[in-house]
């Protein structure tokens, strides 16, 4: 058993009721390598910003579980030798059965998520509150789901979304003791959110998917007034990117995701965690691309996973400072 405080980590409770009182979001990013981890620690080291790390099962299955916790390690001691010594947490995305929750908070994860919203509501309650009862025993904190979100990231997969039931959401936690919890009001995995046909067109002809419903949101903020809200799926699919890996070579045909304003809007009200991977693998994606285009010549990773993670970096030092409103929190 490795607890998550030896490792110089936090749990994320602090961290959401610092959130809702200050009405921002803490940014959940996904990595799987060093150049991710580099770039998220500096992004909000330099932000002054706390941060998530988050694991997938597909991360853990490539990197390993043993190096990325001791990754994780390392970023609690690369924050500090930066200059600023932010709360981090690391997180695992997408829990699908109790042995994997139970694997990541025995090896040092101080936060995991169980997603049973692919179960049957009642079957959902009892993993989830199983999960927790395991969890709190070593105050690690765990993230619910509730209604199910369409699309496709690492292992997650459904083909249609399914909205939150705001009349759910108050049994659902008083029964499982979860922590936070994800719901789906419109946000979707992956970078093909929603189909041309669903959009709109503004005057530049970019693609602008249907709004987020706000109004479950509100209700559910009604019904568990000061409760942390997590957005799975908030991946804002920023053209530049998708123009730039399409002009070197790329086909990501009809990538629509969702609207900057409309999860800064979200922040602002009861979500207190966005979780970002998307945007992130566009981002270095679109680097790299341009590397291999410019430079045909180049072998050498660092020269061009330089660039890739210089550029994610950048990315979401905005997104700190723009959309989650996290920046100067830490």
């Amino acid at each position: 058993m490795i607890s998550y405080k030896d490792l110089g980590l936090v749990n994320t409770k602090e961290m959401f009721e610092g959130a809702v009182k200050g009405g921002y979001a803490i940014p959940a990013y996904n990595f799987n390598n060093m150049e991710q981890l580099q770039a998220i620690v500096q992004a909000c080291v330099e932000t002054k910003s706390p941060v998530i790390l988050q694991v997938s099962k597909g991360a853990r299955n490539y990197a390993n579980a043993t190096l990325l916790r001791n990754m994780a390690r390392g970023a609690v001691e690369y924050a500090k030798e930066l200059g600023h010594e932010i709360p981090i947490a690391l997180h695992l995305d997408h829990g699908s059965d109790f042995e994997i929750c139970k694997a990541c908070i025995d090896n040092g994860f101080s936060s995991v998520m169980i997603d049973g919203s692919h179960h049957s509501y009642d079957d959902n309650v009892a993993l989830t509150k199983k999960v927790v009862e395991y969890a709190h025993k070593f105050d690690v904190t765990v993230e619910g789901e509730l209604g199910v979100l369409a699309g496709i990231e690492d292992d997650v997969v459904a083909e249609k979304s399914t909205y939150t039931k705001p009349e759910e959401v108050e049994d659902f936690v008083s029964k499982t003791g979860v922590d936070s919890l994800a719901i789906s009001i419109g946000t979707s995995h992956g970078a093909n959110k929603f189909k041309p046909e669903q959009c709109t067109k503004n005057e530049d002809g970019i693609l602008i998917p249907p709004p987020l419903r706000f109004d479950i949101l509100e209700e559910i903020e009604k019904r568990l007034p000061g409760f942390p809200i997590v957005l799975h799926g908030a991946s804002s699919v920023p053209v530049e990117y998708v123009n730039t890996i399409n002009e070197y070579g790329g086909s990501l045909k009809d990538s629509v995701g969702i609207p900057e304003q409309q999860l800064r809007k979200a922040a602002g009200l009861a979500v207190c965690k966005i979780n970002i991977d998307s945007d992130g693998r566009l981002a270095m994606t679109a680097a790299v691309r341009k590397v291999f285009a410019d430079e045909p010549g180049e072998f050498d990773p660092r020269k061009y996973l330089g660039p890739a993670r210089d550029q994610l970096k950048e990315m979401y030092m905005r997104k700190n400072r723009d959309v989650l409103g996290s920046a100067d929190r830490g």
